[in-house]
């Protein structure tokens, strides 16, 4: 996909952070867009500076997207407003919780119902609308470079992104195989400036833990490093400009980071080789 002038953009997760500035770059790109979020107040104050910025039209939908029924709300919206979609980006996520065993059923329920099956919705939800349309159009499915790497975060939200990046390669596949003129990346983030630690402020009540553990000495210190290092991180309008450069390349991965390469290549080599990973690559940060 190449032009972008009057297309249709749907952005979920579009109140803050990457989805935020992947919204502001179709406006500058000469989009319509649906703007979905969960925060209904970081929504309008997001959709206000755009229109006080852009003549282009902008439509909002506050949107759990972990509810079937809200992402089919918002694909119908989008289709009364203007008819047509030309660019998904299934980009809402949160941080998560939890070890391998030690994350909770809610903490597991929470996260992949955000961050992996909201794709998976997005995806049966849009792309049939988007291959009828038989017209130029493209997915951007948000994972992290967490999800081509292995254990370096909690373990709900590795899994749910290593899930959106082996969806995101089927989808890739399947539409090879149906011809299509829709393409489709995989978003994999590093480190990037946004709320994504503070996540929890949208977790749903029926969500939460009856009786939170209290992080120990060491979590906390964990905790408030990831914050520091996130809050010198990359900015979230430098992603917005590579993701538009990989979608118009037609690219399949898009990372943004090159200096956890040696690390994705050392989990290859693992599963190649049959060897156990080195210890110290589980640690983020470092």
């Amino acid at each position: 996909m190449e032009n972008f002038q009057d297309k249709v953009a749907v952005i979920t997760g579009g109140a803050s952070g990457i989805g935020q500035a992947l919204a502001e770059r179709c406006l500058q790109e000469g989009m319509k867009i649906m703007l979905a979020d969960v925060e209904a107040d970081a929504l309008t104050k997001t959709a206000a500076a755009f229109r006080a910025g852009y003549n282009n039209p902008i439509e909002t939908q506050v949107v759990d997207v972990s509810v079937l029924e809200e992402l089919t709300a918002l694909r119908d919206a989008t289709l009364e407003a203007y008819g047509s979609v030309h660019l998904l980006f299934n980009n809402a996520g949160v941080g998560g919780a939890g070890g391998a065993w030690t994350g909770t059923e809610k903490d597991w329920a929470w996260v992949i119902g955000v961050n992996l099956m909201s794709v998976v919705h997005g995806q049966r939800l849009f792309v049939p609308i988007m291959l009828e349309q038989n017209e130029p159009g493209h997915i951007v499915n948000t994972a992290s470079v967490a999800g081509l790497m292995g254990g370096v975060t909690n373990a709900p939200y590795s899994v749910t992104k290593h899930g959106v990046v082996a969806l995101t390669e089927h989808l890739y596949r399947d539409l090879l195989v149906a011809n299509a003129q829709v393409g489709c990346s995989v978003l994999c983030p590093g480190i990037i400036r946004t709320n994504i630690g503070d996540s929890g402020r949208n977790r749903p009540e029926a969500l939460k833990n009856n009786d939170p553990v209290a992080l120990t000495p060491q979590q906390e210190a964990m905790r408030a490093q990831f914050a520091a290092v996130m809050a010198e991180g990359m900015l979230p309008s430098a992603v917005a400009k590579t993701v538009f450069e990989g979608i118009r390349n037609n690219q399949l991965y898009i990372q943004t980071h090159d200096q956890f390469n040696e690390r994705i290549m050392a989990r290859a080599q693992d599963i190649t080789q049959g060897t156990n990973p080195d210890p110290k690559i589980f640690q983020w940060l470092n």
